[in-house]
């Protein structure tokens, strides 16, 4: 069967940027299963599963703006430290959820200085090449369910 709207794909993967450096795998692991057509995974590699079937392996060189984005400037802010309260010990790396206008957004902080703590809500791969070496390990048609609530249920997938 190949991969199309509607079917569900488990696939084992190892992510790297540019660099060579491995940001992601699956290796030891479960593969990743996903419902194809629905946004489950980023776009950029949804199209080049397409087609595909069980047994298949390729690379796929995904761009930022099928990807993650590219990095919005608008969403690294510097805010003061008594916006964490709580809070005592702020380091870099930490991640925090603000509740923003357009709802709620997970950052992570970037930097502190004195009194000023500066979040980046950007996605930590945002505007990152992602090179992905995959293997399809199986392809099958979606259950009603599945197909109803927009993503995988079982193994590999969410439990209700």
């Amino acid at each position: 069967m190949q991969i199309a709207e509607n079917t569900v794909v488990a696939f084992h993967y190892t992510l790297k940027n540019d660099a060579g450096e491995v940001l992601d795998s699956s290796e030891g692991r479960d593969p990743l299963s996903y419902l194809h057509g629905s946004g489950n995974i980023i776009p950029g590699l949804e199209k080049e599963l397409s087609g595909k079937t069980t047994g298949d392996t390729l690379q796929a060189r995904v761009e930022p703006s099928e990807g993650y984005g590219e990095v919005q400037p608008s969403l690294v802010q510097e805010v003061p430290r008594d916006a964490f309260q709580g809070v005592e010990d702020i380091q870099p790396g930490m991640q925090f959820q603000a509740q923003t206008e357009g709802g709620p957004l997970l950052v992570t902080v970037t930097k502190l200085e004195g009194d000023t703590v500066t979040v980046d809500g950007n996605h930590p791969l945002a505007g990152e090449t992602l090179n992905f070496d995959v293997s399809v390990e199986s392809v099958r048609e979606a259950s009603a369910e599945e197909l109803e609530h927009g993503h995988v249920h079982g193994e590999g997938g969410h439990q209700h």
